[in-house]
Formats: C-alpha cells, structure tokens, sequence
C-alpha cells in the first residue's frame, strides 16, 4: 500500500505537484486514508508477532520505539480478538473496538450490519447504547481510566489469560471482588454496584 508517486512524502509533509487533476488529487487522499486506517491493524498484529516470537524482550524493543505502550496494547488486545479472517475491510479498527467484548457470534452480527449500512464508528456506537439500554437487566455502564506500568499490565493480562478470560472482565470481577471486601458483610447488597453483563461491550 503506496502513495501514488505524483506526491512526495516526507515524515512531517505532503508536497503535491503545482498542477495536479482533480482526480489524482482525490486518489492521492483516498491512499493517505487507506493507509493510516491501516495502520492500527498493521501496529497490533506487529505487536502480537512481537508477544509470541520474543515474549521477554518485546518491551524493551517498543520502549525503544517511542510508541505509547498503552496504545500499542489497546491494538493488540484488538488484533487478537479478531484474526484476519474476521475483519472487515470496510470498517475501521475503532468499529470493531466498539464491538470486542462481545460474544464472536454478536460481533460478527454487528459488524456486518455497520458494514452493509456504512454505519460510522460513532453510529455503532449509539446502535449498541440503544441495544443494551432495551436489554432486560442490563446495567449502565462508565468508562473508567486506570494508571499502571508496563509490568503490571503485562501481569494482569497474564493473570486473565491464565483464567481464560477477557481482561476486561478479569479487572472487574477483581475488583468488585476486593470492593466486597472492603465494604464487609454488614454492607446490605443493595447499596453494591452490580456487575455489568460481561457481554455487553463497555463504552
């Protein structure tokens, strides 16, 4: 995947020829499109390749990159739930982001819809709060931001790995587990957050 060569393309511009056709102008920003909705898939399956073939030295290679680990891990997490046979080339890594925590079967049903209807990320995105707000039982949800190093993000997806769960889910049957705790027997149950369907994909 290239830029078409009428472009020169530098790490910091884009110089386009004094006189340029209407229609090698729009190819031209058709390609820069392509390639930087390609570039997450491309950063997390390099990332996932780097995981299997050097898992004890693949960190300090990205650190060596300058790229933003967190981010990197947020497209591997991506990469490896959908192998390349299940994406779609007419989504964005962002749709299937929205639909991750889904059971595969949703997942796919969702994205053929998105795909089919040229659904926008964010109009997927109001698709699913509407599904789970029509859901019975459904229990809203929050985005929640947590701060943590390398080693123990790397850990914690150990940790769900080895129980054979999402580590989305493993975080936050963790920590209400801890949050039960804390809060003690004397605590009625009714005054504890419920945990959110695991199946409905957090926003």
């Amino acid at each position: 995947m290239t830029v078409d060569d009428r472009a020169c393309t530098r790490r910091s511009s884009l110089s386009l020829p004094e006189y340029l056709s209407l229609e090698h102008w729009k190819t031209i920003g058709e390609q820069i499109f392509a390639i930087n909705d390609s570039s997450a898939w491309w950063l997390g399956d390099w990332l996932v390749f780097g995981q299997q073939t050097y898992p004890n030295r693949y960190r300090d290679a990205i650190e060596q990159t300058s790229l933003d680990y967190q981010t990197l891990r947020n497209y591997a997490w991506i990469a490896r739930k959908f192998p390349p046979s299940r994406r779609r080339d007419g989504l964005s890594l962002q749709h299937h982001a929205e639909v991750a925590a889904l059971p595969a079967e949703e997942q796919d049903r969702w994205l053929e819809q998105a795909d089919s209807l040229n659904w926008s990320r964010n109009e997927l995105r109001r698709r699913l709060r509407v599904a789970r707000g029509g859901r019975a039982g459904a229990v809203p949800t929050e985005d929640v931001q947590v701060t943590a190093s390398a080693e123990q993000c790397d850990r914690w997806e150990k940790a769900a790995q080895h129980m054979a769960s999402d580590l989305n889910d493993w975080m936050i049957r963790k920590v209400d587990e801890a949050a039960a705790t804390a809060l003690g027997p004397d605590v009625d149950d009714t005054d504890r957050s419920p945990l959110p369907d695991p199946s409905v994909a957090s926003e």
